[in-house]
C-alpha cells in the first residue's frame, strides 16, 4: 500500500507541475512512467493494470482526435476565426465574436487544438487592429474551456464523466440540458471580460485591418463537418459514443481523398498514452481502498443531495482541479458519484465543477497554458495576474451554472430528461 501511494503521489506531482525538466518528464511519459511503476512495485498486477485502461475513452478521444485533425488539414479553424475576426466592427464585438466561435469549435473539438489554432491569428488580428492583446487571449483559452461543457465528447472530462455515468444522462439528455446553459455561459464570460477590460477596450469602429487570408479546403472541411455530424447523430440515436465517433472517423478517412498518413501525423498521440498511464495509476490508488476512504471521509459535505452538498462538492472539485489539473481530478471523482442520492445529477454536478474549474488558474487547463505560450512575449501573463481574472470569470460561471441547473430542477425540466 506504502508503495503504490507513492507511486501516485509522485506521479501526480509531475502531472500538477506538468513537467518535470530534471528528468525530462511531462504529463504523458510522467503518467506512462507511473503506470510502469505502480505494477512493478505490486500496487497492480499485469492483467489488472491492463483492465483498468478505459478503452472506450481511449476509443472516444482517438476519433474526434482524427476528425479534428481532417478539419485542421482543411484550415477549417483558421478560416473560420479569420472570418468572425476580420468581419467585427468593433473592440467588443471582435471579443463576443472570439468568444463564441471559440466555445462552439470546442463544444464537441478538443479545446487544445482549437487554442493551437487560433491563437496566432487572434494576436495577429488584434495587433493589426491596435487593441490589446490580452483580453482577446483571456477570451480565447477561457471559451475554450467552457465550450467543452455541452457535451460529454466536448472534453477529456467529460469523455470520462460520460463513460462512467452509463447513459444516467445518456448523451441527449446531458446535451438537451447543458446546451442553453453553455450559450448562458458564453456569453456571461463574454460580458465579464467586457467589463474587467471596460477601460482598455475603446469604443468606435475599429482600425482598418487586412491580415491574410489563410487557404481553405472547404470540399474536405465539409466532409469532415458531415462526419462530426454523423457522430452527433449516432450519439443521440443512442449508440455508444467511442463506436459512434470511430464510425464517423472511418468514413471520413474513406471519403476524404486525401492520403491518410499526414493526416493522422497531426493527432496528439501523447493525450492517449496520458489516459492510458493515468488509468493504471488511480487504478493503483483504488487497490489501497483510499478512494473508498476518502468518500467516506467527504460524504457528510457531498453526499447530502441538497443545495448545500452540491456546492460542497463542486467547491471541492473546483480546488482539486487546480491543484492537479481537472483529468486527474475527475478519474478518482467519478468513483464517488454512484454513492451519492442521486448519481445522474451527481455526474452532472462533477462535469460542470471540473471544465468550469479549468478558468480559475493558469494551471487550471492545458488550453490556457497552449494560449498563452503560443502567444509568446504577447501573452506574458504572471501567475496571479491571470488568477485574478481567472476567479472572477469562474465565479460568474458558476453562478449561472448554479442558477440555471437550479431552475431546470425546480421548473421540472431536468427531471423530465432523466436528470437527478
Amino acid at each position: 500500500m506504502t508503495a503504490a501511494l507513492v507511486v501516485f503521489v509522485a506521479t501526480y506531482l509531475v502531472i500538477a507541475s506538468r513537467q518535470l525538466e530534471v528528468l525530462g518528464l511531462d504529463r504523458p511519459t510522467g503518467a506512462l512512467v507511473g503506470a510502469v511503476a505502480m505494477v512493478v512495485v505490486g500496487g497492480l498486477g499485469f492483467e489488472r493494470a491492463l483492465a483498468a485502461i478505459d478503452l472506450p475513452v481511449v476509443v472516444l478521444l482517438l476519433g474526434m482526435l482524427i476528425i479534428a485533425a481532417y478539419l485542421e488539414d482543411a484550415r477549417f479553424f483558421r478560416y473560420t476565426a479569420y472570418v468572425v475576426l476580420t468581419r467585427a466592427t468593433s473592440a467588443r464585438s471582435l471579443l463576443w465574436g472570439l468568444t463564441f466561435v471559440a466555445g462552439g469549435l470546442s463544444a464537441l473539438l478538443l479545446n487544445d487544438t482549437v487554442c493551437l489554432l487560433l491563437t496566432p491569428l487572434t494576436v495577429a488580428v488584434a495587433i493589426e487592429a491596435r487593441l490589446p492583446v490580452l483580453p482577446y487571449l483571456l477570451a480565447l483559452a477561457s471559451a475554450a474551456n467552457l465550450g467543452g461543457v455541452v457535451a460529454w465528447s466536448g472534453n477529456p472530462q467529460n469523455m470520462i464523466v460520460g463513460r462512467a455515468a452509463h447513459g444516467e444522462p445518456g448523451f441527449a439528455a446531458y446535451l438537451a440540458l447543458m446546451l442553453p446553459i453553455g450559450v448562458a455561459h458564453l456569453a456571461a464570460n463574454a460580458a465579464a471580460l467586457t467589463w474587467l477590460f471596460r477601460r482598455q477596450l475603446p469604443r468606435g469602429p475599429l482600425a482598418e485591418r487586412a491580415p491574410p487570408k489563410p487557404p481553405f479546403e472547404r470540399v474536405l472541411a465539409t466532409k469532415a463537418l458531415l462526419a462530426l455530424a454523423l457522430f452527433v447523430a449516432l450519439g443521440l440515436a443512442g449508440y455508444a459514443l467511442a463506436g459512434a465517433a470511430m464510425a464517423a472517423a472511418a468514413a471520413l478517412i474513406v471519403v476524404a481523398r486525401v492520403p491518410p498518413k499526414p493526416i493522422l501525423a497531426k493527432v496528439d498521440w501523447s493525450i492517449l498514452v496520458f489516459f492510458a498511464g493515468l488509468f493504471v495509476v488511480v487504478e493503483g490508488l483504488r487497490a489501497t481502498g483510499l478512494v473508498e476512504r476518502a468518500f467516506a471521509a467527504l460524504a457528510p459535505a457531498i453526499g447530502r443531495g441538497d443545495l448545500a452538498g452540491d456546492a460542497a462538492f463542486v467547491g471541492l472539485v473546483t480546488v482539486g482541479s487546480n491543484l492537479v489539473s481537472n483529468v486527474p481530478l475527475v478519474v478518482i471523482a467519478v468513483d464517488w458519484v454512484p454513492a451519492m442520492p442521486s448519481p445522474s445529477w451527481g455526474y452532472v454536478m462533477l462535469a460542470v465543477a471540473s471544465t468550469l474549474a479549468g478558468n480559475l488558474t493558469l494551471l487550471g487547463s492545458a488550453a490556457n497554458v497552449i494560449v498563452l505560450e503560443a502567444a509568446g512575449p504577447r501573452g506574458a501573463i504572471g501567475f496571479w495576474r491571470f488568477a485574478r481574472y481567472g476567479a472572477a470569470l469562474t465565479a460568474v460561471s458558476l453562478v449561472v451554472a448554479f442558477a440555471l441547473l437550479a431552475f431546470a430542477r425546480w421548473s421540472g425540466y431536468a427531471g423530465w430528461l432523466g436528470v437527478g
